[in-house]
């Protein structure tokens, strides 16, 4: 069985997030590994030269990255006190390029990031990027997908799959 030192969890600030640090915090005390968290501040809405013109989406988007960084910095610290150690980075930009620099730096060897299954905001945000991360990087890829909202007639259970390369 192959064995995990530094384990990365890919954090967009989202809710849907959490449930990938806590799978990160899980396996980092399974393997005794160093946890690094690596929060991507990518802002859609002035990148590339492109602004979408409803703000009310600019302001959801906002609102709920704030939400779920709260909460997620409260599960960090919890796991500070406890013992693990845990590196926290936050990097603007293009998430490919922060995301293999910051496993080239750490020697990642696991990777932990959302598997888009998330609302229609998240994944017009988010979408493309998953596929340009599996095929650029140097390291085991874990994607952890979360269920679909209850109100959704399909909604399937929580599901976690795996890369190597």
């Amino acid at each position: 069985m192959e064995t995990f030192n530094n384990i990365l969890v890919v954090s967009r600030s989202t809710q849907h997030c959490i449930k990938v640090l806590r799978t990160g915090i899980a396996f980092a005390r399974l393997y005794n590994a160093r946890l690094h968290v690596l929060h991507i501040i990518h802002d859609p809405f002035s990148v590339n030269g492109w602004n979408l013109p409803i703000p009310s989406l600019e302001e959801e988007y906002r609102h709920m990255v704030a939400k779920a960084r709260k909460e997620l910095d409260l599960m960090i610290q919890a796991e500070k006190a406890e013992g693990l150690v845990v590196n926290e980075w936050v990097k603007d930009g293009n998430p490919v390029d922060a995301i293999r620099e910051t496993v080239e730096q750490e020697q990642v060897d696991l990777i932990l990031m959302l598997g888009h299954r998330e609302g229609r905001l998240e994944h017009f945000l988010f979408g493309k990027t998953n596929d340009a991360i599996i095929r650029q990087l140097p390291a085991t890829l874990m994607l952890v997908s979360s269920p679909l909202p209850a109100s959704r007639p399909s909604a399937a259970p929580a599901t976690v799959s795996m890369s190597t390369e």
